[in-house]
């Protein structure tokens, strides 16, 4: 596929990556915390390139929840959060020979290395595992903790000395603290015996069995699991290839350090060499790419590290990934099948997917029987059809796709993608500048209705305490929810609510009392509780300062439907110029300095949609939730008509009290630093906005200080 063009103005690329790092954060989720990928490595691979392009494009609008600045996930509730000493990080991927000599290029011009200077790697496969570190204190293992989300980790000790790979103890010229780091993996054979042995035991049971998709999830699994029996039981390995915190480094290069780690008892990979040059180093990758499918384990790639560890210190990291390493991704395998037929799911965020059904065919070892054609465009470059031979691919090793249509010897008509929602039949329609074509019915789409009440509930819409997802999927479940107006009726079901396991007549009224009192919400958090795209609860202020009432959005709304649907080219007028003018037209009728035409397109659309009128006259009309007409109090104070900026992790109030404390100091809350920002609030891991504001000369203060401004104003 073609990469899309880069954003031309600051408020697309803003959008962009918004949606980017939301859309990122969910698959890192879907990987790293509950083992069940939606996407293939390929696809997540593309989404963070596009995000590091926007970046560099636009350096002002990095945002603080950036995916470059973070790694894997949220660590899982159920196990202990533990701090790394030493953050766990990812490495940036290379896809071409040409890619792995850039990165050689870039080591020399770093280290201002002499043309004939060697730059010695070791080579070694990246195993398709989970991340593990394994920390010893006086030679003795004290701590095991997953990677988590790079910074903080899980604590997985117990399961971890089920491991027969893991030695309990290091010899006695070991330093006094060091940590071992590596993979926790489960063999190919091991995981089909694994699966097999489920379904037996779920078949004896009368049950359905719970299988694993593929070795790298069935070994996150069993690892992470609550008690460490199950976690025996399970067949998993560890494969040793670094270290974290160390009290010495016990040689000066990876390569011997790698060998200590094996003479102390850790398995290494067969395959580690080291490369005295680029040319040594492709060669290894080849020849593991070779004896790929004879490993018994799943590997997706080769990692290559600078092998002197004075060179590693010196060139260090940048965002999550060291500068001094990179994995080497091997290509996709393929073979050959029939496309049967093509289906349209909808997603929890409304995307339409077409996923292709086959003729099952066996690739890299696992029997293929659907596959992802991405989007309305993809169909449209392959014009894959119905009947058609195609080629399919196992990109990544997790979802198929197709790449080729062979050939096709039948009358098929081309494929129409459908213009509304296959589950609730609301209009599905694509944004300018995007491939994905999204249901407009988030307030009753079936697909997405269990993740839209949870944004709906959420802490920053509605705040309604009891209401989280494990309620709302039992009240789905028995039909008495559907759309956010059901939830203001949820009390002509008390009575049988009270009578069902779990539910006691005090917390069913606990319940329905924190309902009753979101009837008069604040109007922004009801707006930004909707789901309308691109509106979220600065979006919604901002609309709601100059608008006030949601009946004022709602005529809003109409008439940016009306403006869309009276504009047409004119005469001479070519496609873009004519989207151009529209969109100045949307952003002058909305007439909010901070909200631009991508947000008058979502409210066209949302309100253009019959359903969700439907919802929205069900929800303030005859549930008469009525929130009060929205007014910004302000009080006098030092930053009263200057403009804020915050960024970093603020430690007491979240991002949305600080925005909303600064409003209510008569302050504008501004989303990157320019030369029109006043003030900058700093607080750990600021990044690039603090960089820019002391190069503008912008007065920067932290946490404490914002909080001795909104004291100094209440006292004022």
């Amino acid at each position: 596929m073609t990469e899309a063009p880069l954003p031309e103005d600051d408020l697309t690329a803003a959008a962009e990556l918004e949606q980017l790092a939301a859309d990122i954060a969910h698959h890192n989720r879907r990987y790293h915390t509950d083992d069940a990928p939606e996407i293939s490595d390929a696809e997540y691979d593309a989404l963070v390139r596009r995000n590091n392009a926007i970046e560099q494009a636009f350096p002002a609008l990095i945002r603080d929840d950036s995916p470059s600045r973070r790694v894997g996930a949220t660590p899982a509730a159920h196990l202990t959060k533990v701090a790394h000493a030493r953050a766990m990080m990812s490495l940036d991927n290379a896809f071409s020979d040409a890619e792995v000599t850039e990165f050689i290029a870039r080591v020399r011009r770093f280290l201002r290395l002499d043309a004939d200077e060697p730059v010695a790697l070791t080579a070694e496969p990246k195993i398709d595992g989970l991340s593990c570190s394994l920390r010893y204190e006086n030679r003795r293992l004290v701590q095991a903790l997953t990677r988590g989300d790079g910074t903080i980790g899980e604590d997985v000790t117990a399961n971890v000395r089920t491991i027969d790979d893991i030695p309990d103890a290091l010899p006695d010229v070991a330093p006094a603290i060091f940590e071992v780091r590596g993979e926790v993996y489960m063999e190919k054979a091991a995981f089909s015996a694994l699966n097999r042995r489920l379904a037996d035991e779920a078949a004896a049971l009368g049950k359905e069995a719970r299988q694993f998709a593929n070795p790298r999830n069935a070994a996150a699994g069993s690892l992470r699991q609550k008690d460490a029996s199950v976690t025996r039981a399970r067949p998993l390995r560890f494969l040793a290839h670094g270290w974290g915190e160390a009290s010495e480094i016990p040689d000066d290069t990876q390569a011997s350090v790698v060998a200590r780690l094996r003479k102390w008892g850790f398995p290494v990979a067969e395959a580690f060499a080291r490369c005295d040059d680029a040319a040594s180093a492709l060669a290894v990758y080849r020849a593991i790419e070779a004896k790929r499918a004879d490993l018994p384990f799943d590997i997706d790639g080769v990692v290559y590290k600078l092998d002197r560890l004075d060179w590693q210190e010196r060139l260090g990291s940048v965002g999550r990934a060291p500068r001094w390493a990179i994995a080497h991704k091997f290509p996709a395998e393929q073979a050959q099948t029939t496309l049967e037929r093509i289906d349209i799911q909808v997603g929890r965020t409304g995307k339409l997917t077409p996923v292709a059904r086959l003729t099952p065919v066996t690739v890299g070892g696992v029997v293929v029987t659907n596959a992802t054609l991405h989007n309305r465009d993809e169909i449209a470059r392959l014009d894959a059809r119905e009947g058609d031979r195609v080629i399919l691919q196992r990109a990544g090793d997790v979802i198929p796709q197709i790449v080729a249509v062979l050939q096709r010897d039948h009358g098929s008509p081309p494929f129409h993608f459908p213009d509304h929602c296959p589950v609730c039949g609301s209009e599905a329609v694509a944004e300018e500048g995007e491939v994905d074509v999204r249901c407009t019915g988030g307030l009753v789409c079936p697909a997405q209705r269990l993740e839209r009440l949870k944004h709906f509930v959420s802490r920053g819409a509605l705040d309604i305490d009891g209401l989280g997802e494990k309620t709302l999927v039992e009240l789905i479940a028995l039909n008495w929810i559907n759309d956010p107006a059901d939830i203001f009726r949820l009390n002509a079901h008390r009575d049988a609510l009270i009578g069902m396991p779990g539910w006691q007549a005090k917390s069913v009224d606990a319940l329905l009392a924190a309902i009753e009192a979101r009837r008069a919400p604040d109007a922004a958090r009801l707006l930004f509780g909707l789901g309308i795209r691109h509106v979220g609860i600065v979006t919604a202020r901002e609309l709601l300062k100059r608008y006030v009432t949601l009946d004022a959005i709602a005529a809003l709304a109409e008439r940016l439907i009306a403006l869309r649907e009276a504009s047409g080219p004119v005469i001479g007028e070519s496609e873009a110029k004519h989207r151009a003018r529209l969109d100045k037209e949307m952003a002058a009728m909305i007439g909010v300095e901070s909200v631009g035409p991508a947000v008058g397109h979502a409210l066209a659309d949302f309100f253009h949609e019959p359903q969700n009128r439907r919802v929205w006259d069900d929800l303030l009309l005859r549930e008469k939730v009525a929130p009060p007409p929205f007014v910004v109090e302000t009080r006098a104070s030092e930053v009263s008509g200057k403009t804020v900026v915050f960024t970093g992790k603020l430690e007491t109030l979240s991002r949305d009290e600080a925005k909303a404390q600064a409003e209510a100091l008569g302050a504008h809350v501004a989303g990157s630093v320019s030369k029109k920002t006043d003030l900058l609030v700093a607080g750990p891991g600021a990044g690039s906005k603090a960089t820019k504001a002391a190069e503008l000369g912008i007065t920067v203060i932290d946490e404490a200080g914002w909080a001795a401004i909104v004291q100094a104003a209440k006292a004022g």
